[in-house]
């Protein structure tokens, strides 16, 4: 296998110089473009669910919205804050935006056997590869999280200060479980490259080899673009604008480029590793032999991410952001135990079927384990429950006694600890019988 991938990697690095920049900005027009399409349709459809017009006025059926905005913001005052550490707060928005841009670099837009040719020169249709491509996607993911936890820092502000915080945990909780559900892809694969990735899915899909792992790569992808549900380092509701509130102008507009870029990223990266990157649908692969060589594949490449954009919009437009005590049991009680069981669970599979093992055997061993991992799970839930009942039995009678819960014990209101309750709210009488009684007086004072 590893000679394999040494051979796919061998047609990367003989383009010359002026290809390699032409295959760039391609890589950072197509990021671009997408980006300004995606931010009219994100508005488009958001008000077709929300039964609004949407934006319709700059350009044929709005599509120059995005344009519009771009040029509104660039014109608009650029306010520096006076407590601000100067460097590190200009400095923000350009490491939140390029490594964005820079996970283009490894992501292949069809074959890498040279069957395109631009300007007379044979080459792939990706601007490199390497043999750990995906990690440098993680790397680079990483540092552009670190463009929003330097400017909730150095805006010398308590509100973006939070919202830089919560971007620190979003990535340490997230990024995770997004590892983990990468190493499933690379069991089967027996590759890092994103290139050899792909050509492994000619007859089968990652998506329908391993659900588990895409299901958990799509909410971590969410999580790690800050997107709603799970848009906690903004939070506008009770962050005022998060991590970007001090910020206006071109600066501003840096930030809200790194985070639709991202969102063209990692459903790029989506595409790769679970739905078959460049590679025409089913239906389509089955009864057109040329569906998936020349420049047709990048066709289907942008339909795939296009579709994954929709699914961002979606969410937004249906869901309410969640509290931040759920995002993190999210992340840490969930997303990562399950992602861990469910690598255990590939890896005895790849590792029986190596031994030559037969299908009913595997199904076995593994369906065995599971079904014992499962009735443990359940005999200790269950003598939990019952271990909880015999504590709120003992503790009763102390609460009926008179340990109550004070909300303003410590001269400021606090919430309820677990096991306690709020004491109800004393209420005033209600004053419609006595009004009912002055409109009687009235009437027959009137009468009289």
């Amino acid at each position: 296998m590893i000679s394999l991938a040494v051979d796919d990697l061998a047609y990367f690095g003989r383009d010359p110089w002026w290809l390699v920049v032409v295959k760039a900005v391609f890589c950072f027009a197509f990021a671009m473009l997408t980006v300004l399409f995606s931010i009219v349709w994100e508005r488009k459809v958001v008000a077709w669910m929300q039964l609004r017009i949407g934006p319709n006025r700059h350009g044929p059926w709005g599509m120059l919205q995005s344009l519009a905005d771009g040029i509104k913001l660039m014109l608009k005052e650029d306010v520096v804050v006076k407590g601000a550490d100067k460097f590190v707060y200009v400095l923000a928005p350009v490491v939140a935006a390029i490594p964005a841009f820079m996970s283009f670099a490894v992501v292949p837009f069809g074959p890498a056997d040279n069957e395109i040719s631009v300007f007379g020169h044979r080459t792939p249709m990706q601007l490199t590869d390497l043999p750990v491509g995906v990690l440098y996607i993680l790397a680079t993911a990483s540092v552009g999280i670190y463009g929003i936890v330097l400017a909730g820092w150095s805006s010398g502000s308590t509100y973006p200060l939070l919202g830089g915080l919560r971007s620190t945990a979003q990535m340490i909780s997230y990024e995770i479980a997004m590892g983990i559900s990468f190493a499933a892809v690379f069991l089967y694969s027996h590759s890092m490259s994103t290139s050899q990735i792909v050509a492994t899915q000619q007859h089968t899909w990652y998506v329908l080899l391993l659900p588990v792992s895409f299901l958990v790569y799509i909410v971590s992808m969410v999580g790690e673009t800050n997107r709603a549900p799970f848009d906690l380092p903004e939070a506008e509701g009770e962050l005022v604008g998060g991590f970007n509130t001090e910020y206006s102008s071109i600066k501003f507009a840096m930030f809200m480029l790194a985070e639709y870029v991202n969102m063209v990223t990692v459903s790029a990266v989506a595409t790769t590793l679970f739905l078959g990157g460049w590679r025409a649908p089913w239906p389509i692969s089955t009864f057109w032999a040329g569906a998936n060589h020349g420049w047709w594949p990048l066709l289907w490449f942008t339909v795939k991410i296009q579709l994954l954009l929709f699914l961002f919009i979606w969410l937004r437009g249906t869901l309410p952001r969640m509290r931040y005590d759920q995002f993190m049991k999210l992340g840490w009680k969930v997303l990562i135990p399950v992602s861990m069981v469910w690598l255990m669970l590939v890896a005895s599979v790849r590792a029986l079927r190596n031994e030559n093992y037969d299908f009913q055997r595997v199904l076995l061993y593994v369906g065995g384990g599971v079904l014992a991992v499962l009735l443990i799970s359940l005999a200790a839930d269950v003598f939990r429950d019952r271990a909880a009942k015999k504590a709120e039995a003992g503790q009763a009678p102390q609460d009926a006694a008179g340990d109550r819960f004070d909300p303003m014990a410590g001269g400021f209101p606090v919430p309820p600890k677990p096991g306690q309750t709020l004491p109800p709210v004393p209420r005033r009488r209600s004053r419609a019988p006595e009004a009912a009684e002055h409109q009687l007086v009235g009437k027959d004072g009137d009468d009289a």
